[in-house]
């Protein structure tokens, strides 16, 4: 029974306007103590016991007043206890609110996307980025320096494959640049999405979930940025060596084309 039914059946028209907004329980409470209260008030202004007649019984005015009294006290607990329940009940509201989570996570993005720049790292072909490979392709293919009877084809396969290490790496900068400026047009939606979520987050595990996100987003940027600039550097860095290495083979290239110091005689 809805506590409007209620309200109808227990007071009268003018008590119905003064506590419809209220519970039913809480209406019960309050009225009969706003109805007790004048009563008490009544009962006490007796200043001598009713004398009975033939058919009167007698009345004990401290006694009833007493009940009364009492029985305002009891409403006024119940009163007390309906508003302590409705409080937990609040609060059991908010922390369930605060304890929600947040329908919506960018991390299987995110984590695809540093995966495909790992991966084009990875086939990074002539000298690479690992520790090891690196240090054997570079000492063959930049020798320290050059015998006097190097043989011209050999030198010339040397800097073809320099060359190629120098392309080889430049293509690869561009192609991760390529990947990088691709993940930008999509890290755009998810930051519009998380700032949203952030916006309209009820409670703060949601509101604190949505923030991490963020971050991770953010650094994701910044491990996009050293990616490229790692490529954009052993780009750079193979180019610098190959030019270092070409005046190189050109002083072994001239003393080959001198040959030895003695004078041609017939």
């Amino acid at each position: 029974m809805s506590s409007h039914v209620m309200n109808s059946h227990v007071f009268p028209s003018g008590l119905r306007h003064r506590f419809g907004g209220l519970p039913a329980s809480r209406i019960r409470a309050d009225a009969l103590t706003r109805i007790l209260l004048p009563v008490i008030a009544v009962v006490t202004t007796l200043g001598a016991p009713i004398t009975a007649g033939a058919q009167i019984a007698v009345i004990d005015n401290a006694n009833l007043v007493q009940n009364v009294v009492q029985a305002a006290r009891e409403l006024q607990q119940i009163n007390n206890q309906i508003q302590s329940l409705q409080n937990e009940a609040l609060m059991l509201q908010n922390e369930a609110r605060n304890l929600a989570h947040l329908n919506f996570s960018s991390l299987t993005g995110i984590t695809n996307d540093l995966q495909r720049i790992g991966s084009l790292m990875n086939q990074a072909q002539g000298i690479g980025f690992n520790v090891q490979s690196v240090e054997a392709a570079y000492s063959q293919n930049y020798p320290r320096q050059y015998g006097s009877g190097t043989p011209v084809p050999q030198l010339v396969a040397g800097a073809e494959a320099r060359w190629q290490d120098a392309r080889d790496a430049f293509r690869q900068t561009m192609t991760v640049q390529s990947r990088i400026a691709q993940t930008v047009q999509s890290d755009t939606g998810k930051l519009a999405a998380l700032v949203n979520a952030s916006q309209s987050a009820a409670g703060t595990l949601q509101a604190s979930q949505a923030t991490n996100q963020l971050l991770a987003l953010s650094i994701k940027q910044q491990m996009q940025a050293e990616t490229l600039m790692a490529a954009e550097d052993r780009a750079q860095a193979l180019t610098g060596a190959n030019d270092t290495e070409a005046k190189a083979e050109g002083r072994a290239a001239f003393k080959n084309f001198l040959g030895s110091s003695t004078a041609y005689s017939p």
